[in-house]
C-alpha cells in the first residue's frame, strides 16, 4: 500500500478525533496551546497504537472486536455525552461559558479509546495485507494530531463567539458521534 493510501486511511480514522476535539475546544474557550497539544497527543497516540494492537492481534480477535467495536464506541461516547448534558443542566440558570471545565484524565482516555476503536480493525486488515505497521501507525498518529489541533482551535473559536451552556451542546455532539458510528456499522454493513 502506498503512502497516499495510508494518508487517506489516516484522514478517515481521524474524523472522530476531529469531532471530539471540536467539542473539547467548545468546552474550554480559554484552552492554552500546551494543553491543546497534550489533548491532541493523547488522541493521536491511541489512534496510532490501536492499529499496532490490531496488527499484532491479527485474526485471533478479528470477529470478536468487529462485532462489538461500534457498540463499545457508542456506549463510551454516549456515557460521556450524557454526563456532560447532565452536568450542563445542573449548573445555574445563568448562561455563561464554563471556565472551570476540566477535561479529566479518565474522560480523555475514554474519548481516546472511543475514537480509535475503528483503527484496531484497520490494524487487523493491515496484518492481512502485510503492510509495514509502524510506518503506517506513525502516519496515522501525525494526521490525527494535526486534525485534533485544528478541531480544538475550531471549537475554541466557536465557543468564544457563541457562549452559552457548552456542556449540553458538547454532550449532544458526542452522543451524535456515537450514534454515527453505531449506524455506520449496523445499517451500512
Amino acid at each position: 500500500m502506498d503512502l497516499v493510501s495510508i494518508i487517506v486511511i489516516a484522514i478517515g480514522l481521524s474524523m472522530d478525533s476531529l469531532a471530539v476535539s471540536i467539542v473539547n475546544g467548545l468546552m474550554m474557550p480559554k484552552l492554552k496551546f500546551f494543553n491543546a497539544v497534550y489533548i491532541a497527543l493523547f488522541l493521536a497516540f491511541f489512534q496510532a497504537a490501536m492499529p499496532v494492537l490490531g496488527y499484532l492481534g491479527g485474526s485471533l480477535i478479528e470477529n470478536e472486536i468487529k462485532s462489538i467495536d461500534h457498540w463499545l464506541a457508542f456506549v463510551l461516547l454516549g456515557f460521556i455525552g450524557g454526563k456532560m448534558i447532565y452536568e450542563g443542566m445542573q449548573t445555574s440558570d445563568s448562561i455563561k461559558i464554563n471556565d472551570e471545565f476540566k477535561l479529566s484524565f479518565s474522560k480523555l482516555i475514554s474519548q481516546s479509546i472511543a475514537t480509535s476503536i475503528d483503527a484496531l480493525a484497520v490494524g487487523i486488515s493491515f496484518a492481512f495485507l502485510e503492510i509495514e505497521i509502524f510506518s503506517a501507525a506513525f502516519v496515522i498518529g501525525v494526521v490525527t494530531f494535526l486534525f485534533s489541533m485544528i478541531g480544538l482551535r475550531m471549537g475554541k473559536s466557536i465557543g468564544i463567539k457563541i457562549g452559552g451552556r457548552m456542556e449540553i451542546i458538547g454532550g449532544l455532539f458526542l452522543i451524535g458521534i456515537g450514534l454515527k458510528i453505531l449506524i455506520e456499522h449496523t445499517l451500512i454493513t
